[in-house]
């Protein structure tokens, strides 16, 4: 019978087939880590005997409660003790058990979801997992990619597998060609916003069509990384050669490169593979999106108007943000700006961020900050002059890290503050206590850095050596 790609690489990684009264036991190709869900595993390591199984098919970076600023005598100043410690034991523990780490003095250290795929670390056909919600992102590659809590973390470690029932499978086709200024976040906002944020859960996604075949490496990966956000266990896109390309020559590139390509390119459904459901969206039906509410399923076209709340939890969000059904959202003012996230913080995403504010200035009273995912983006971007053009504008250019997406490294908004951000939640407190947070594409959060307000990017297609000629 036909095979969807989530079929073939699940069947790959079976080491005992699930049965009513148990979940499969599924083989994982690599383990990312990270310092904030990986020190109460290994203390169960510890308190029982166990040394890692396999840690040649684990890799660890720092990234979450790291600093993203560097103080005058070149220390690192962390929020907390606490952030400090946990950055500390994850040094120690992999050095203990001999796994690669990607550290302060790492030129590939920085988000997980980052530096993972810049090592070639992820690759087609593999089984990831991490202690991080965020791993669909390794989907993009045709990977089978998905978080997992800090037992779980612990279980990997210890034995190289993971009990887990099968889910369904859900293709999501978008065709057609995408509009100018509409780029792979709108993309995924629109589906999010069509599905809803339950719409995915108990199944594998799998994006079709053209616009994905369309779609650079670093945009599969904005997508395959809001997966979660529509509840689904991943998401995933089957390997081309734009993904080969991508992984060519990178440090965990396979050695007979052609073969692995072939065995690749096999990955991909078949013809008249059935999926448990199909949702079908057209590009040119897509504008600039962002979020209204509190969860990433509130989400519209920039240019629309906020729509009616559907039940009390929604008018609470509306509450919360301060904002009124069938008033317009453009126009809101912005306190901070969030360019960063492993949703997008790599180069396509910086080089559209500085298009937009090149020649610009932040408004006075907006801070805006720009925090690259990984030393390797820091290091290109710096290299094309990026982090010239955000300083001049008045952006702040960071160290790399998860940064405000998750504020636990003391990057974070004020009680109240408008965040317009590139990262993946909008929940309420997500980027401070009482903050609210508004979800966007690179080029929206650049915009409404140097207007001010919330602005529709597509104003500035026209602009010359001053974007804000056009406002």
């Amino acid at each position: 019978m036909p095979k969807t790609l989530f079929d073939k690489v699940w069947e790959r990684h079976v080491v005992v087939p699930e049965t009513a009264e148990h979940p499969a036991t599924l083989y994982i190709d690599l383990h990312l880590i990270h310092e904030v869900t990986s020190p109460q595993a290994f203390t169960v390591l510890k308190e029982r005997g166990l040394k890692v199984r396999r840690p040649d098919r684990t890799l660890a970076t720092i990234d979450h409660s790291t600093p993203t600023l560097i103080d005058a005598d070149g220390n690192r100043p962390f929020v907390t003790e606490q952030a400090e410690k946990q950055v500390s034991l994850l040094l120690a523990n992999t050095a203990e058990h001999g796994i690669e780490t990607h550290g302060w003095d790492s030129d590939y250290r920085g988000i997980v979801h980052v530096m993972g795929p810049e090592l070639g670390a992820t690759r087609p056909g593999m089984t990831i997992v991490c202690g991080d919600s965020h791993t669909s992102t390794h989907g993009a590659f045709g990977a089978i990619a998905f978080g997992i809590g800090t037992t779980q973390v612990g279980h990997v470690l210890a034995n190289q597998c993971i009990l887990m029932r099968k889910p369904k499978t859900m293709a999501i086709h978008v065709d057609g060609e995408l509009s100018d200024g509409v780029t792979p976040k709108d993309v995924i906002l629109a589906i999010i916003a069509e599905i809803g944020v339950g719409g995915g859960t108990g199944y594998a996604l799998e994006y079709r069509g053209s616009v994905f075949e369309n779609m650079s490496m670093d945009g599969r990966m904005t997508v395959c990384n809001m997966s979660i956000e529509a509840g689904a266990r991943c998401g995933m896109v089957a390997p081309d050669q734009t993904t080969f390309n991508y992984l060519e020559g990178r440090k965990f590139a396979p050695t007979d490169y052609e073969a692995a390509c072939e065995d690749w390119l096999s990955l991909a459904s078949d013809d008249g593979a059935a999926y448990d459901k199909e949702v079908f969206l057209k590009a040119e039906d897509i504008r600039p999106m962002v979020t209204y509410g509190t969860h990433p399923g509130m989400a519209m076209p920039i240019d629309a108007m906020i729509p009616a709340a559907a039940d009390e939890a929604e008018e609470n969000a509306l509450d919360y943000m301060q904002v009124k059904a069938g008033t317009e959202i453009e126009g809101l003012k912005v306190d901070r700006v969030f360019i960063g996230s492993c949703t997008n913080s790599r180069m396509e995403d910086l080089r559209a961020a500085a298009r937009i504010m090149s020649g610009a200035k932040v408004v006075g009273d907006v801070i805006a900050i720009v925090v690259p995912g990984s030393e390797l983006v820091k290091k290109q971007a710096e290299a094309e002059g990026l982090h010239e053009i955000f300083e001049t504008a008045g952006a702040q250019w960071r160290e790399p890290g998860c940064s405000m997406c998750i504020a636990m490294n003391g990057d974070k908004a004020a009680p109240g503050e408008l965040v317009v951000s590139t990262s993946n939640r909008n929940f309420a407190g997500r980027q401070g206590p009482g903050a609210r947070t508004i979800l966007a594409s690179p080029e929206t959060a650049a915009a409404a850095a140097i207007a001010g307000v919330l602005t529709d990017p597509r104003v500035f297609s026209d602009a010359g050596e001053d974007p804000t000629d056009v406002l």
